[in-house]
């Protein structure tokens, strides 16, 4: 049985991105359309001036309405690269700054398809035990390690942090 990490607050300064903005929720996104996104990425991501690395976001903008399911209702979804500096932006892609700001940060391991548990643990029971309050978004990395269908599949997940 896995032993149960701990998720850690971490500070981040503002950063840079530049990708493919989808408005979409986890189902849209979930059935191809997110995958669809990453491949257009990857192909593309040479044309994208600055990047950092090779390392894929994805970042998730959430609309702070009370109501709000993300399984069913749609939020902005940006999957992208990070940037020294905004250049030019490539066609049909746009670019994001992400502020700076302290972030509960957790390691996902196993396949993609059990990332939701991770969520669940991040939104209820660590803000719960914790105290922290979520800001409206949060994003992963997908990295060397990101193997989706794998179960040594690793996401770094940051979820923004009021505060």
């Amino acid at each position: 049985m896995e032993q149960k990490r701990e998720a850690e607050v971490v500070a981040l300064p503002l950063f840079h991105v530049v990708g493919y903005k989808v408005e979409a929720s986890v189902q849209e996104f979930e059935s191809g359309l997110g995958k669809k996104t990453y491949l257009s990425l990857i192909e593309r991501k040479a044309e994208i001036q600055h990047r950092k690395n090779d390392h894929i976001l994805l970042i998730q903008i959430y609309p702070m309405a009370a109501d709000f399911n993300p399984q069913t209702d749609r939020f902005t979804n940006i999957v992208c690269c990070e940037v020294s500096e905004l250049g030019n932006v490539p066609l049909h892609m746009a670019s994001h700054t992400v502020a700076e700001s302290k972030y509960a940060a957790y390691t996902h391991i196993g396949p993609e398809s059990e990332l939701s548990q991770s969520y669940n643990y991040l939104y209820g029971e660590w803000m719960e035990e914790t105290g922290h309050v979520p800001q409206h978004y949060d994003f992963e990395v997908w990295d060397e390690r990101y193997k989706p269908e794998s179960t040594e599949n690793e996401i770094d997940i940051f979820v923004a942090l009021k505060g």
